[in-house]
């Protein structure tokens, strides 16, 4: 499931059906031989030789900044260009592709300006070409930042209109009502197994030759390259959800090119997490967050008149599945619909009165407000595209990351047991990653991440009840990272905390960024405010 820090939600179709809006995840890999090592550390060395070859070229050509283009909708003073990189690392003058960047000058004096903060919001899959618009919009939170640093964002490859890869047309990947992601009998199984099937092979038959590079690390050394592009010496870095995991690659892979770096909401960057083991991780956080917001709809119940109890919350929510699974809503929302919409809520806080809102007048008579909530829109075939493209991708880079269980009863043993206690996401998870499972392309074994030389003190940042990123990802990185420190947001969940109002966090981002110092030890902060009705 793939996580990103959306203005609004963005609907992502797992593509055996599942609905799914997500964050990011898989890996139970075996242990690879002394040889396979030894062909792998070659690998690397020659896709290390490429990237400093790309670098060097990046550097001297530099970026041509001009306005952007209107249909991109980042009006001026932002500017857009290209930045130019090899497809494959270890054949750096072979085919190359092009990344869109965008960018806006510091606030500030020139005196005050510390370089460009380069930023990337999630997924695999996400777009970062939103984020100089948090100071053109004038985002508080991003005030101080904001004057000493250019925001600079990018679209990474594969994505947007960075070489951008499709496994399916998006106006069928968009159709409903999917089949339900909990499976009633076998044959819905088989189903759904054979919908992944026919998913991988779209993405070959679409962008077959992309999927082989579509890997973290390549991502990781595609950030060098705008790094040199943009003249900077080192990379000042803002990674939320998968974008803590392109962070934590890059800082493996160049440790002394990093100045600053920032990671919110944490994937966790162990080998036997990356990717298998972190989804079903997520299902069980997911649980979790799913009724803390349960929780707070119960103590809300002079407002959505849902129930006084979680319990009857929840017997409300599996009311509307069941009827959803009979007559899907207006035709075209079911259960997988339903879980697109509703799992908005466990990720952010920001979406808890909203979904709560439109389920509240559900159940008071109004279906047509959760249609138009939850349904797809054929008429917005940019939207679409754009859905299906981070569908893609995410899926790309998971599959090509690592390698996953190829044996059908790995992957039912395992979610047949997660959905026993965690109902709420567990097989629609399951559904979005499997063509993972008969990936047509090379599968790699993830870097291993840790500290080198020159690595500067990095700060994490999380909430303790993340859903998507859980909290125990923000421990490991922490403990790979000498010399990090992590603030925890506690008995919070809300996915993505620098953005959010917190001045314990805020106040600490803020002195890190512009002065470069982090706390003598990690830090607890009280949770944000919480959300009112």
């Amino acid at each position: 499931m793939r996580g990103t820090r959306p203005k609004r939600r963005v609907a992502a179709l797992g593509s055996a059906g599942a609905l799914v809006t997500a964050t990011l995840i898989a890996g139970a890999v075996a242990a690879p031989s002394a040889n396979a090592s030894a062909g792998t550390r070659h690998g690397q060395d020659r896709e290390a030789r490429g990237a400093a070859v790309a670098a060097a070229r990046a550097a001297k050509a530099g970026i041509d900044w001009q306005d952007c283009p209107a249909d991109w909708n980042l009006a001026k003073p932002i500017q857009c260009g290209y930045v130019t990189v090899p497809l494959d690392y270890a054949k750096p003058h072979g085919k190359q592709i092009k990344l869109a960047v965008d960018r806006i000058g510091n606030t500030g004096t020139k005196a005050e300006r510390q370089g460009a903060l380069l930023y990337n919001p999630g997924g695999p899959g996400g777009s970062g070409l939103r984020f100089p618009a948090r100071v053109t919009g004038k985002n508080p939170v991003w005030a101080n930042a904001a004057k000493a640093y250019d925001f600079v964002g990018f679209d990474p490859r594969g994505v947007g209109k960075s070489a951008p890869i499709s496994c399916v047309d998006p106006q069928e990947f968009v159709k409903a009502p999917k089949m339900d992601p909990v499976p009633d009998s076998e044959a819905d199984k088989l189903a759904q197994r054979k919908l992944a099937r026919e998913y991988a092979e779209g993405c070959n038959d679409r962008s077959g030759a992309m999927l082989p590079h579509m890997t973290t690390p390549n991502t990781a050394r595609d950030l060098d390259v705008i790094r040199a592009a943009l003249g900077e010496k080192k990379l000042n870095f803002l990674g939320v959800s998968y974008g803590t995991y392109l962070g934590a690659v890059y800082g493996t892979l160049f440790p002394g090119h990093v100045r600053r770096m920032v990671v919110d909401s944490v994937v966790n960057p162990s080998r036997d997490k990356i990717w298998y083991q972190a989804n079903l991780d997520q299902d069980v956080a997911f649980e979790g967050r799913w009724k803390d917001w349960q929780d707070w709809v119960a103590a809300n119940d002079a407002t959505y008149h849902l129930g006084t109890t979680r319990a009857a919350v929840q017997e409300k929510w599996l009311q509307l599945r069941a009827t959803a699974k009979k007559n899907p809503l207006g035709g075209v929302v079911g259960p997988a619909e339903l879980i697109s919409f509703f799992q908005s809520a466990p990720y952010y806080d920001s979406s808890w009165a909203p979904v709560a809102s439109v389920f509240s007048k559900y159940v008071a008579g109004d279906t047509q407000a959760l249609v138009d909530a939850a349904a797809p829109d054929p008429s917005d075939t940019a939207g679409n595209a754009s859905a299906e493209n981070g569908n893609a991708v995410y899926t790309a880079v998971e599959c090509a990351d690592a390698k996953w269980p190829t044996n059908w009863r790995t992957w039912d043993r395992d979610n047949t047991r997660l959905h026993k206690d965690h109902p709420f996401m567990t097989w629609a998870n399951a559904w979005m990653n499997l063509p993972c499972a008969t990936w047509p392309a090379k599968q790699r074994t993830p870097l291993d991440v840790k500290s080198g030389k020159g690595l500067p003190g990095v700060l994490i940042v999380q909430s303790d009840h993340d859903a998507a990123t859980p909290y125990e990802g923000a421990v490991e990185l922490h403990k790979r990272f000498k010399g990090s420190r992590l603030i925890t947001e506690k008995g919070a969940g809300s996915h993505g905390v620098t953005g959010l109002v917190n001045p314990c966090v805020n106040e600490r981002v803020d002195s890190y960024l512009l002065t470069g110092e982090l706390d003598r030890r990690d830090v607890t902060c009280s949770p944000h405010a919480t959300p009112k009705p």
